[in-house]
Parts: structure tokens; sequence; C-alpha cells
């Protein structure tokens, strides 16, 4: 069996506001955790409880994405100063 090939070049990644997409998707998981919480007795009833830690879980990871995603923009914008300036000084001598 012949292993597939791609026919052409992948597309450029999607830049846009990331950290502020990140930042939106945690507060809603946090929300849908907080909004649930005064219910945690009929969850547990019902064996449902999965619901609650699934949110707590969401809004943890998402502390996690948005310090990541901060600290890649901050060292995206270091590179195209390094590179911005290096360029200048090439053009200077």
């Amino acid at each position: 069996m012949a292993k597939w090939t791609p026919k052409h070049e992948a597309p450029e990644p999607l830049e846009g506001p990331v950290v502020a997409t990140i930042t939106g998707g945690t507060v809603i998981w946090f929300v849908l955790f907080l909004a649930q919480l005064p219910f945690y007795g009929w969850y547990d009833d019902h064996g449902h409880t999965w619901w609650l830690w699934t949110c707590l879980a969401g809004g943890g990871l998402g502390l996690i994405g948005v310090w990541y995603v901060r600290r890649r923009d901050a060292a995206i914008k270091r590179s195209r100063a390094g590179d911005a300036s290096s360029s200048y000084a090439g053009d200077a001598s």
C-alpha cells in the first residue's frame, strides 16, 4: 500500500486575536462551572457530576492556554522586532 503524500502546500496558519479568543473561552468554561454549582445535588443524584468537573477542567486548561498564547505572542513580537532591527542595521552600513 502506497503512502499518501499531499499534492499541494499546506496553507499558512490563520492569525487573529488568539489571546482574546482563548480568554473568552476560559471565561465561558468558568461561568458554566459556577452556573451549575448550585445544582450539585441534582447532578450527584443523577450521576452527572462529571459535567461540573468537565467545566472546571476546561477553565483550568484554558488558564494554561492563556499563559501559553501570551508567551507565544510575546515571542513572535520579539522575533519580528529582532528581524526589523537587524534589517535596519544592515541598511545603515
